[in-house]
């Protein structure tokens, strides 16, 4: 039988006083709930780890506007770009974990700290410091290069590939990143050598490969599908297991042979610190943002279609996703 509390209040107490008192001797959870109420009641960040223009950043943007008229604030994005997405998301990380300091990471929030592992660093976040809110999109991979290359199919680029061993290179958004890890494992798998060239993000390197500073990229479809129907790229195959809906065309690496795979997906998340009323209000304003036929148009249009998943399916994929993404980094190795 529950023990009853036998506090009786000062009479000399004013209202107030006796509130805070009432408050502490039934317990202080009420006062949480009273505060969380009123989130939110100013601007919020959507911080995306990589510059504009990039598939994390092409996502964000319609995302944002939904978010933030279904929470009735402004949600802003702020592109915090640096060391292949670490910076970014380090970031969220340590800010104060109130719920006004979001983040849209792509898959490589699970790579860098195993990265930091291999290179002997002090990672810059932690996986467990952070709570999946949604997913967005989950898209393999294409690799891609300039339509007046001499390549015309993966085959043809594997085989020149071997025959002229670091004569060529290709560009990624950095280190351990999105871009760097499936051109890593297919260089692993297929038996060449190329010549790693790392930029700050997804759009100065897709800029590169159309100035013709490098001879390939893997990035997600919507970075490129603009420069392949205009003709400018061409896409030789992708590193999915099933056909892409905006390349319907291009075959997968597996079918060619190369049986490798990998996933640039984007998703939602906050500090794990973050209370729990707040993720709540967040899964269901991110619910209701990825049903929205203005982002799911706005983002096919892009050359992504929604793949989402809310928080406990994201939760399980992410930890499968996690544990595939430090094996290849383990198998990549240490890079100067």
């Amino acid at each position: 039988m529950p023990r009853t509390l036998h506090s009786p209040a000062p009479s000399h107490i004013n209202r107030r006083q006796a509130a805070a008192w009432i408050a502490a001797v039934t317990g202080a959870s009420s006062a949480p709930a009273w505060a969380q109420a009123a989130w939110p009641d100013r601007p919020i960040t959507l911080v995306v780890p990589f510059p504009p223009g990039g598939v994390a950043d092409t996502v964000a943007r319609p995302v944002a506007e939904a978010l933030g008229r279904d929470l009735k604030v402004s949600v802003v994005v702020d592109n915090k770009p640096g060391a292949g997405g670490a910076l970014g998301i380090g970031h969220v990380a340590r800010a104060a974990p109130d719920g006004y300091t979001l983040l849209l990471s792509l898959s490589s929030i699970s790579i860098l700290p195993e990265a930091d592992k291999v290179l002997d660093r002090r990672p810059q976040y932690t996986l467990n410091q952070f709570k999946p809110i949604a997913r967005f999109t989950a898209d393999p991979t294409v690799l891609v290069v300039r339509s007046d290359s001499p390549w015309k199919t993966v085959e043809e680029f594997v085989a020149d590939l071997r025959r002229n061993p670091a004569k060529y290179n290709y560009a990624s958004s950095g280190n351990y990143g999105t871009m760097h890890v499936p051109m890593e494992m297919l260089k692993n798998q297929a038996g060449f050598r190329m010549t790693h060239i790392p930029y700050t993000g997804a759009a100065p390197a897709i800029t590169a490969l159309l100035g013709g500073q490098v001879d390939a990229v893997s990035t997600g479809p919507s970075s490129v599908v603009q420069h392949i129907r205009s003709g400018r790229l061409r896409a030789l195959a992708h590193w999915g297991n099933q056909p892409l809906a905006t390349l319907p065309d291009v075959p997968s690496l597996t079918q060619r042979g190369h049986p490798v795979q990998f996933a640039q997906w984007s998703g939602l998340f906050v500090a794990a610190t973050v209370p729990d009323a707040i993720q709540q209000r967040l899964r269901e304003a991110a619910r209701r943002a990825a049903t929205d036929p203005a982002v799911q148009q706005t983002i096919l249009r892009a050359g992504s279609p929604i793949d989402y998943l809310d928080a406990p399916d994201f939760a399980t994929y992410w930890a499968s996703d996690a544990q595939a993404m430090t094996a290849a980094v383990q198998k990549i190795g240490r890079l100067e």
